[in-house]
């Protein structure tokens, strides 16, 4: 009898694991095309980059918390000694991945801000592999092909990298190291929290932030039209409130090393939208950058189940 009972705990795993990836993924094609409308408001609005993370931020939760007080007025209370941790979370994690890669994006372009930003995974399981972790094989594999495929797919997209000031590399490599931090704290708290509880409260600490170095008054000043509204609204739904909703959810069923290297497709997803709506082309390097990339979220995705679901509770 107990046979069956492994069996079906296995099958539920799988089930699990399986569903984890399919939100992770859901949430990259957010946020890849949602990229697409970020730069045409950078590029062509002349919007600044923190003026739109803090727009986005405060419009999710704007309409993040009267859903939760509505439908889930349980997921706002929070233990007094989980205060310190969403505190950390929302300053390291929240604000500081959106303030330093939006910043990377208007000092580097797009292309080399994601490139270093996606170097997050590989940051991931050095760190995992440094607690004792055993990375099997695949998962390196899966790593190089990650990075060399994302290196692929920037190739030729900006060509504006000369002079270019050093506060903008340190702030490619604070997304890197961000991104990477946000990933494995946030699974403390996703333990503890649903997604949503996480989000708001972490969103908001962001928003506060980003409000103190530019004042919600000086963004209203600035007399922006009701298209760009929209836009900034789509923005705050679309790149902000449902995808991380989406990759919460999925990180609660996936080891972060596995999460990460999934997340790399973003940059396949904004490519292919830029390619669409805006036109522009990709080079031969860059279709095979996009299959590295997908041969390294497959690579992930196959990772031992039972190995995978331990990690988790681990984390």
């Amino acid at each position: 009898m107990s046979v069956p009972t492994d069996s079906s705990g296995a099958a539920s795993s799988s089930r699990s694991l399986a569903r984890g990836r399919a939100l992770v993924f859901a949430a990259t094609v957010f946020w890849g095309t949602s990229a697409t409308l970020a730069r045409f408001v950078f590029r062509d609005r002349h919007v600044p980059p923190l003026s739109v993370v803090e727009l986005r931020l405060l419009i999710a939760v704007s309409l993040l918390g009267p859903w939760l007080a509505w439908r889930k007025p349980a997921a706002l209370r929070v233990r007094r000694a989980d205060w310190g941790y969403f505190l950390i979370l929302g300053l390291f994690g929240v604000a500081a991945v959106q303030g330093t890669y939006y910043y990377a994006i208007a000092t580097l372009g797009v292309g080399l801000a994601i490139l270093l930003q996606y170097v997050a995974p590989a940051l991931i399981i050095g760190f995992e592999a440094l607690r004792g972790a055993r990375v099997r094989p695949p998962m390196m594999v899966a790593v190089v092909a990650a990075l060399a495929g994302t290196a692929l797919l920037v190739v030729g997209v900006d060509h504006g990298a000369h002079a270019i000031p050093a506060r903008g590399w340190l702030a490619g490599a604070g997304a890197a190291l961000s991104f990477t931090f946000y990933i494995l704290y946030s699974k403390r708290g996703l333990s503890r929290y649903p997604p949503e509880t996480v989000l708001f409260y972490t969103f908001l600490i962001g928003a506060a932030f980003w409000g103190f170095v530019t004042p919600l008054p000086r963004i209203l000043a600035a007399g922006y039209d009701g298209t760009l509204w929209a836009m900034f609204l789509a923005l705050g739904v679309f790149s902000t409130l449902v995808p991380f909703v989406c990759f919460y959810a999925g990180l609660r069923r996936l080891p972060a090393s596995q999460a990460g290297i999934v997340a790399t497709m973003e940059p396949v997803v904004a490519v292919l939208s830029a390619a669409i709506i805006l036109g522009e082309g990709l080079r031969t390097l860059q279709w095979v950058g996009a299959t590295m990339v997908l041969v390294a979220a497959v690579l992930a995705s196959r990772e031992d189940p039972a190995s995978a679901e331990a990690q988790v509770e681990r984390g």
